[in-house]
């Protein structure tokens, strides 16, 4: 009992205390274009940053009879189970279709049957323009998306349809859509408090470019005559209505929807550092108003570096938030680019200048990641793999769950949340993270060492055409179990280093 409640108060010191420092940067979503990629794949991805539910389930497809209609649901992104109805609310029905197709109902649903996948990031805009009377949330329109479209283009045009017809309720947000041959950037507004609709534009990724979407909305000039390009009718007449444009000069959409805290730019740390690690020939600088859309790498990329990506925190680099925090000369063993609110300040206030926040691709308070291939070469069922993980991105295991996969791991079922769950997910991999942040300088080293060992293990042995369903549900299952044997071991050897006093 004593441990359970020492492990807790571990906890609870090394998880970030939520600040207006940290608000409207959460979530970060990389695409990568089929021809950019070293193998073909269409790379979409998300890490859901926030106390958002963790439970996980793969959805079934489903037949329904002629009349059967759809429940429009709001509030299912913090529930502590699949049953779990508290804080769930019906908005309404919309006619349901024949079949549904089977998906991973993540909080923000994220993959379907046929290779259709999504990431997320909010971007808020204005608040003058959200009205909850309407209908859909984002991740609505993305389960209604995943469970009818089979490919990209018309799950965007589907998702647009419905917020208009039926009302958008959410603030401002983007969804990177990806299917087996290409990825687009879809974002959307609401129309006015007292409005029932939508305002949305949709822009695809080259094939050969990639592309990040980091809490701030990156589609600028709108041309409706492209094939690559998708948008509401009344995209302009909304920000002429609620004084975001003046009508008279070009209409930009991120100026015209963007919001105060991004200082006038269509970019943070986190989309000028990717575009520029993955094409650095281009020269980009911070100090730029605007990023290039999209950008082609210099080289091909391939679904490690990905992976890498999301482990990031700028170690080695002028935006380290733990280059200054020493000992004399030497960087402190307690330090971290994890570092609580609570510990920030109090280094602050100590030296001034220790610690200049950066918002980092990996966060302690991300609830669950994903990196998602989608490969037009092999059948849906093996095609598409979702590389998921909960709790921090830079030091959780991902587990493969794949087009095909039927069952996921047992723990996945219940949400850690909200409270201390000994064997659900989230807890089998945080125990060991939280730990090792108490002297990261000395940890980190072994702890990437496993990450690398078990993420190496996982893509070297992944099935192939003809897997049947039992093989695909019994490799996630084998991938987890190893991740978790691996974590508990790294976790009883911490409690014996720190109870030692090192």
């Amino acid at each position: 009992m004593k441990r359970t409640l020492l492990l807790l108060a571990v906890a609870a010191i090394c998880c970030p205390l939520f600040s207006q420092e940290y608000d409207g940067q959460s979530c970060t979503s990389i695409m990568v274009g089929r021809k950019a990629s070293t193998d073909g794949s269409v790379i979409t991805s998300h890490t859901c940053d926030g106390r958002y539910r963790t439970w996980a389930q793969m959805e079934p497809a489903v037949d329904h009879e002629p009349g059967a209609m759809h429940q429009v649901l709001r509030g299912t992104m913090h529930t502590r189970f699949r049953g779990d109805t508290v804080g769930v609310k019906v908005m309404g029905e919309i006619p349901q279709v024949a079949h549904t197709y089977a998906y991973l109902n993540t909080a923000y649903p994220c993959l379907n049957e046929k290779q259709l996948a999504m990431g997320e990031t909010t971007f808020s805009g204005p608040d003058t323009l959200v009205n909850p009377a309407g209908w859909f949330t984002i991740e609505e329109l993305e389960r209604v998306a995943l469970q009818r479209c089979d490919n990209a283009r018309d799950a965007i045009r589907l998702m647009g349809e419905l917020a208009e017809r039926y009302g958008y309720g959410d603030g401002g947000e983007c969804l990177t859509v990806a299917d087996k041959n290409e990825v687009w950037q879809f974002e959307i507004v609401g129309i006015g408090k007292d409005k029932i609709g939508a305002a949305w534009v949709a822009k695809r990724i080259p094939d050969d470019h990639v592309g990040v979407s980091a809490n701030i909305p990156r589609i600028g000039r709108i041309d409706r005559r492209s094939k690559d390009m998708m948008a509401s009718a009344n995209v302009e007449q909304v920000a002429l209505e609620n004084g975001l444009w003046d009508g008279k000069g070009e209409f930009v959409f991120w100026k015209c929807f963007n919001t105060s805290y991004a200082r006038g730019r269509n970019f943070h740390d986190r989309e000028w550092f990717i575009l520029s690690h993955l094409a650095p020939s281009l020269g980009l600088t911070y100090d730029m108003d605007e990023l290039p859309f999209s950008v082609k790498p210099d080289k091909k990329v391939d679904v490690r570096e990905v992976l890498a990506l999301y482990r990031e925190t700028y170690e080695g680099t002028d935006f380290d938030m733990t280059r200054n925090v020493k000992i004399d000369t030497v960087v402190s063993p307690i330090a971290n680019p994890w570092l609580t609110g609570n510990m920030q300040k109090t280094l602050n206030s100590i030296a001034p200048g220790t610690i200049q926040f950066r918002r980092t691709v990996a966060v302690a308070w991300c609830a669950y990641s994903h990196i998602t291939q989608l490969r037009n070469w092999l059948p849906d069922n093996v095609g598409g793999v979702c590389w998921f993980s909960v709790d921090n991105p830079g030091q959780s295991p991902r587990i493969p769950v794949f087009c095909g996969t039927t069952q996921l791991p047992k723990a996945y079922e219940v949400c850690g949340q909200k409270q201390y769950v000994a064997d659900c997910a989230l807890w089998q991999f945080r125990r060991a993270n939280k730990l090792a942040t108490l002297a990261w300088q000395t940890t980190k080293k072994g702890f990437n060492e496993e990450i690398l060992r078990v993420e190496n293990l996982a893509l070297e042995g992944l099935p192939g055409n003809g897997a049947s369903t039992a093989a695909l549900n019994a490799y996630t299952e084998y991938i987890y179990q190893e991740g978790v044997r691996s974590w508990k071991a790294l976790e009883e050897k911490y409690w014996l280093q720190f109870g030692l006093g090192f």
